[in-house]
Formats: C-alpha cells, structure tokens, sequence
C-alpha cells in the first residue's frame, strides 16, 4: 500500500507555491516541525512569520497582510486553528472577506498521544457555521497538494483539515481538484458511502467487507464540504437503498449534517459513522482510538448493511 503523510506534502508544496509567487506568506502558531511550515521557513525566511502560541494574533495579523495583497497561510493544531482563534476568523477575516487560509493540522484524533485537548472534534462544524468561509478535507496526500494550490489561487477565507497520520494514496494523479466538486472512489449500486479525510479510505475497505456481504458499495469522497455541490450528491444517491456517512468530527455540524440536509425529505435511510458527542482521548495508538470511537472499517460496513435493509 503506498502511504502519504499530508502535513510533509503540505509542507512541500508551500515551498512551490513560494517559489512560484512572491505574495505567498507563511505564518506559523510555534509548531513548525509538525504542521511543516519549517520547510518554507528555510527557502523564504523573510516570508515566514513565527507568531508563537498566539493563535489569535496570528490571524490578525495575517488579514492585514491580505490587505497589502499577500496570500497569507496560518497554521497550528486544528484545536487551536480553529478554536482559540474563531473571535478573530469570523469578526476579522470572513465578515470582510479576507483572503486568508487557515490550515488545522494534527485534526480529529489523529495526536493519540496528546488527548482531548489536541484532538479537534469540533472544527468542521465550527468553520462551516461562518458566512463566506471555505471549508475543505483532503483524502491523502495527492488530493492535499492539488487542495493547497486550488486554495492559493482562490480568493476568499478557507479552512483546509489536514491529519497527522500517513494515508493510503487514494486521489487519482490526473484528476483536478475542483471546490465544492464530490469525488467518485469506487463504483457501486446498493448503497452510496459519502466520507471525508482519513474515513475515505476505511469507507473503501468498509466497501470491500460489504461486498462479501452480496452489498454493492459506491464510495464518495466530499472532501469540500463547504461549499459542496448538491445536485452532484443526489446524482449519486439515485438508484440507492441508503446511505451511510463517515467521518472523523463530532456528528454534531460536520460531513452527517450536510448529508442529512441535502437529502431531508428523500426517504433514503442514512446511518453516520461518526464520533457521538464526545471529547478525544488519549491512548497508545491512532487505530486504538478509531476502535473506542467506532470509526472502523467494520464499523462502516455494520452501518452499510443497516442502511441496505430498509
């Protein structure tokens, strides 16, 4: 299986983006060696700004860059992107429409290690409540270095959620990635899996379990959940018998309420594999945390056959 690790392909493609345009600006939330912003600090060190733990200071500051036509880019945990600097996301960047992308590194449950208050349950629904804000989840790495260029070419707030952790290689090297376009992953007839970031590739070994089942499983990454293409979505639904999500956020705001908006009043059973309601934790591995959270590919495939027997 080839294994991606978004934040080092992140890292690399903002050294490109610097390359490419001298407007690109980094700043960085004093975790520089995990978000990897260090590799743009080394090619641009006068195009690096290290703002320390001062989340909300960082993304003041990075609006009045966008004001002298920079393209700023702030990064740090998904917990503190998002969190400790939401006053200043809403109020100072998205109300006025700044062009700024705040990049939430280490999301969901991702840092094992650390516990509840590293581990981000909450940032989808957070950034996805705020006006004019762009919210995207990348697949693996592929899709989050073509993410990272969409997002420096448009205009406007974005949030990007990227993991900690290596992820199977799943987007196609061919394909462009377009905001607000949903992805077909696998083909099937029976029912229709939509998932985002790390729960794309439990959704395809999910599919595979299903089919041993005689369960036929269409696999969807929405990896823009804001904005997302509606109709896109339904075109995927048709024909189908349910349909599950899955997703590594509180089923409170994210990739579930999407679906279940789009689709109210459709009659399709949907089941969400999700975290229900709960703070993180810590624990000694990653994969320990996505069993305890019920985010498994056996997880997803009890929720496929729930789904199909309607």
């Amino acid at each position: 299986m080839n294994l991606q690790n978004p934040r080092e392909i992140y890292g690399r493609t903002l050294v490109e983006l610097g390359t490419e345009n001298p407007n690109i600006v980094v700043l960085e939330g004093d975790l520089g060696k995990s978000t990897m912003t260090c590799y743009f600090e080394q090619a641009f060190p006068n195009r690096f700004f290290e703002m320390g733990i001062a989340e909300a200071n960082m993304t003041s500051f990075a609006g009045g860059l966008s004001l002298t036509g920079k393209i700023p880019f702030t990064n740090s945990f998904a917990v503190f992107a998002a969190g400790r600097a939401y006053d200043q996301i809403r109020q100072g960047v998205c109300l006025p429409k700044l062009n700024v992308k705040v990049v939430g590194s280490s999301a969901g449950l991702s840092d094992f290690g650390d516990g509840s208050t590293h581990q981000t349950v909450e940032d989808l629904a957070l950034m996805r409540a705020i006006p004019n804000m762009t919210v995207l989840v990348p697949c693996d790495g592929t899709e989050t270095r073509k993410m990272t260029r969409a997002i420096a070419a448009y205009h406007g707030p974005v949030y990007m959620r990227l993991t900690r952790n290596d992820m199977p290689a799943l987007f196609p090297e061919n394909e462009e990635f377009v905001i607000g376009k949903p992805y077909l992953m696998r083909e099937g007839t029976d029912v229709v899996a939509f998932a985002c970031g790390q729960m794309v590739s439990k959704a395809l070994e999910a599919a595979d379990l299903a089919a041993e089942r005689g369960i036929s499983v269409r696999v969807v990454n929405v990896s823009s959940l804001k904005p997302v293409d509606e109709s896109a979505l339904k075109a995927f639904a048709r024909g189908m018998r349910g349909i599950v999500t899955a997703e590594e956020h509180s089923i409170m705001g994210g990739l579930s309420c999407v679906i279940n908006y789009v689709f109210r009043g459709s009659g399709l059973r949907t089941e969400c594999v999700a975290i229900m309601d709960r703070f993180g934790q810590s624990a000694a591995s990653y994969n320990d945390l996505l069993e305890e959270y019920g985010l498994t590919p056996r997880h997803i495939c009890a929720a496929i056959e729930r789904a199909a027997s309607q």
